[in-house]
């Protein structure tokens, strides 16, 4: 038995959200379960809960040794406010731990990893399961926590260690204390519901802050808003522009981001979550 414990450092969920994956795991992964902490369900402003109580409910499923895993219930904005202050809480419990997420939860991914507690992983998040074209990219995840690999991105190898963030998230990570050393990494980027300029911008960003990659992968760049003039370039031209300009190799694309087909990355190197 795989046990997850769910909580919102960023958003809140409904207790809708949370009835349909504690279904889907019912009826397909009775090798799992999962325990929704109160807190996913608060709502201060944009936020599940003020700052205190997001922190608490994160730090209340990390350090419980009776679960495997920490699973975050959604992105939004919020998680970057109380990463810093988990990292510092955090016990020996919690270092044995998977942590999954993306989107916003990607300061939270980030910080962990620079901290060098538990595994984490680039992957959909339980609100997933409630959406019509969703519940795949959650039963992925659900796979992956049971030791199954095979809704890993494709191209993650084993062999070069790999991170997966929101592109934006990443460029707002660089430079602060809970920016991990991504050196000899491949790291993939994805975007939702930004214009082009933003995208451009925040590569441009990156390219002076990012250490010597193993390469770059581009993920989707989705529901992008219509600029008032054509920006000039598509998504993959802006990220080959970029890494030219860098110095960073270019790989191609990637099967992540705010999309049904969002596959799992696990930072580091390549495995089966540490709660199988």
């Amino acid at each position: 038995m795989t046990n997850i414990a769910i909580c919102a450092p960023a958003r809140a969920i409904t207790k809708d959200h949370a009835a349909a994956l504690e279904a889907l795991v019912a009826a397909e992964f009775p090798e799992h379960s999962v325990t929704f902490h109160d807190q996913c369900f608060e709502r201060s402003g944009h936020f599940a809960g003020d700052d205190l109580t997001r922190l608490t409910g994160l730090l209340d499923c990390a350090n419980d040794p009776a679960f495997d895993a920490v699973w975050f219930a959604r992105g939004g904005y919020g998680s970057n406010r109380i990463a810093e202050a988990a990292i510092a809480r955090m016990n020996a419990s919690a270092r044995e731990k998977t942590y999954v997420g993306y989107s916003d939860c990607g300061y939270l991914l980030g910080a962990l990893y620079r901290a060098g507690i538990g595994q984490c992983a680039h992957g959909s998040m339980p609100i997933s399961a409630s959406s019509s074209s969703g519940p795949e990219s959650a039963r992925r995840v659900l796979r992956w926590f049971g030791g199954d690999n095979s809704g890993m991105e494709p191209s993650v190898d084993g062999v070069t260690p790999t991170a997966a963030f929101n592109l934006i998230t990443l460029a707002m990570l660089a430079k602060t204390p809970l920016m991990p050393d991504l050196s000899g990494h491949v790291v993939m980027v994805e975007e939702v519901s930004e214009q082009l300029y933003a995208v451009d911008r925040c590569f441009f960003a990156l390219a002076g802050s990012l250490p010597r990659l193993a390469g770059l992968r581009l993920g989707a760049v989705s529901d992008i808003p219509e600029n008032d003039i054509p920006f000039g370039q598509n998504e993959e031209e802006i990220a080959k522009f970029w890494c030219a300009r860098a110095g960073i190799p270019y790989l191609g694309r990637a099967e992540i981001g705010h999309t049904s087909a969002n596959r799992v990355v696990p930072f580091g190197l390549a495995g089966p979550a540490r709660a199988s």
